[in-house]
This record gives C-alpha cells, structure tokens and sequence, in this order.
C-alpha cells in the first residue's frame, strides 16, 4: 500500500497560504506607512515654504494633515527631525530635475544659463511652495536646529557641485573661458552664494532689484550680453 499524502500536501498549501496572507498584509502596513509619512511631508513642505519653520506650529502641521499627534511621533522624534526630513526630501526631488538638465544635449554654458535662468523666474515673484523652501529655511534654521543646518549644508553642497561639473563641461566643449588660477569649484561656490544671498535680500526688500542683479551679472560670467 502506498503512503497517503493527502495530509502533508493540505498542510503544505496552508502554510504556503499564510505566508502570503502574511506578507500580503506586510505589504498593506509599509504602504500606509509610506502614504501617511509621505502625507505629513507633503503638507508640512507647502507650509514651511509659504510661512517658514518658526512660524508653523506643531498643531498646525496636525491639523492641516489631518493627523493626531500620536501619529506624528510615530514618524518623526522631533519637529527638527521633521525639518530636516523634508529638507532630505526636498534634495532629491531637486537632483532629479539637475539630472534632467544634465541630460540635455546642449553646452555646458547653456546648462548653466538654463539653470540660473529658471531661478532667477522662480525667485524674483512672490514666494510660494517649492520656489522659496530652501531661501526660507537658510535665513532662520542655522541657530536653532543644528541637525537641519547640516542637511541644508549638504543641499548647498551638492548643487554646488553640479554648478562646478556644468562649468568643467563648458570648459572642455569651448563653451566657456577657462580662467587661470581659479578652479571650477571656487566659481561654482562664489556663483551660487551669491544667488543665494540675493534671494533672501529679494524676500526682505520685496523687490527683485537685487536678483536682477545677479542675473545680469552671471550674463556677463557665462559670456552673454546683459539683459
């Protein structure tokens, strides 16, 4: 008579069923996980942008997400971890559209007018979500969250050496002058400093006199004539 595995086959397929039951229902938990995380940054990063870190309270970002502040503090130890989170956030979603750029097929020195020229636009209006996130936040973070001044430390950082790439490519495609004794690093920095800083005096003046300024003048650097 032959062995009957009848019982063996049935426990194999229900716990072959439960594992996916399991990991069907793991799956459910890291997506709303996700959603929820992803819904908390999404309307915190409209509202810093549009008011600042200081001036958005806590219950502000709860009640606008629609959240309880239990569930805050599930995803977050601490409105600076918060912060920084969307600062981290904000940088990828920013090297997505320098990749974009970078993938142009155009010069090194039409990558860099392109640059600046989207934001010198997006800088010299009123201010409103994305456009002025990082302006903001560098005017007011740096003495209060030591963990959000470096993550815009690394922001600056790494646009900056795109900047520098972009002028290493001019360089070697002719479309840019190479200066002498003065490395593409050093250009870069000073360069996007400088926006940087006539972006905040464009905010507090409330004028775009001094970013047309700096527009006018990267013309004369990137060997256009001026607007």
């Amino acid at each position: 008579m032959g062995i009957i595995l009848y019982p063996y086959i049935y426990s194999q397929h229900r716990m072959i069923d439960k594992r996916k039951f399991l990991m069907t229902e793991m799956a459910k938990i890291e997506k709303k996980y996700s959603d929820t995380k992803s819904h908390i940054l999404d309307v915190g990063y409209q509202l810093l942008a549009q008011k600042g870190f200081t001036a958005v309270g806590l219950k502000q970002i709860l009640d606008t997400a629609g959240i309880p502040k239990g569930s805050f503090y599930h995803y977050f130890e601490s409105k600076e971890a918060f912060g920084e989170e969307i600062i981290k956030q904000y940088l990828l979603n920013y090297k997505t559209r320098l990749n974009t750029l970078s993938s142009k097929s155009i010069s090194g020195q039409q990558k860099l007018y392109e640059y600046f020229k989207s934001w010198y636009n997006t800088q010299k209006d009123v201010c409103s979500g994305e456009k002025c996130l990082i302006v903001k936040l560098s005017g007011e973070v740096s003495d209060i969250s030591d963990i959000m001044r470096q993550a815009l430390a690394k922001t600056y950082q790494t646009i900056i050496d795109w900047i520098s790439d972009q002028i290493k490519i001019g360089w070697e495609d002719g479309s840019l002058i190479q200066k002498e004794n003065i490395s593409a690093e050093c250009i870069a920095s000073r360069w996007y400093y400088t926006w940087l800083g006539a972006s905040l005096v464009t905010k507090i003046s409330q004028s775009e006199v001094p970013l047309t300024k700096v527009w006018n003048m990267m013309h004369c650097e990137l060997g256009y004539q001026s607007k």
